[in-house]
């Protein structure tokens, strides 16, 4: 979801709410083959908030769990954060990928944690950045080819 920082609130609630794009057509490509969780720090929004803005934008259906700071009660990049989800899904931080647009919060928060990451960077298309543990995309359509990269196999 794209975040418009001049509006407050719950996202559900905001003026105009719109997708990532791509985003629809790759995430209903992956789901048969992983759990599709959404993890924010959005603080006015509980999980039913949540929901409803996926809604308006027709990916309720695909976001298999949501993790939100008014459920964990910890914020991204905190490890109590990321422990938390690796506790829910019951899955070891290897077998988990965080897809996230914050370099600092998602990716290296995650990292912290065990869990490789892809940093989805849209802002700055020329700034690439990759490691043993995460990898950079600008279009979402790359995130297929990139977790088999920091995977080392086809998810």
């Amino acid at each position: 979801m794209r975040d418009f920082p001049q509006f407050d609130g719950p996202m559900f609630t905001w003026p105009r709410v719109e997708a990532i794009p791509h985003v629809e057509e790759v995430l209903a490509a992956l789901r048969p083959s992983w759990i599709l969780a959404l993890a924010t720090n959005a603080e006015p929004s509980d999980e039913a908030d949540i929901r409803k803005a996926l809604a308006r934008v027709g990916l309720h259906e695909l976001i298999e769990k949501v993790y939100c700071y008014r459920r964990i009660g910890h914020k991204k990049p905190s490890p109590e954060f990321f422990e938390y989800i690796l506790a829910d899904l019951g899955m070891e931080p290897a077998r988990v990928v965080m897809v996230g647009d914050d370099f600092e919060m998602d990716v290296l928060g995650a990292n912290r944690a065990g869990i490789p990451a892809v940093w989805f960077n849209e802002r700055a298309p020329h700034e690439r950045r990759s490691g043993k543990m995460y990898r950079t995309i600008h279009d979402f359509r790359a995130l297929p080819e990139e977790l088999e990269a920091l995977l080392g196999h086809r998810p």
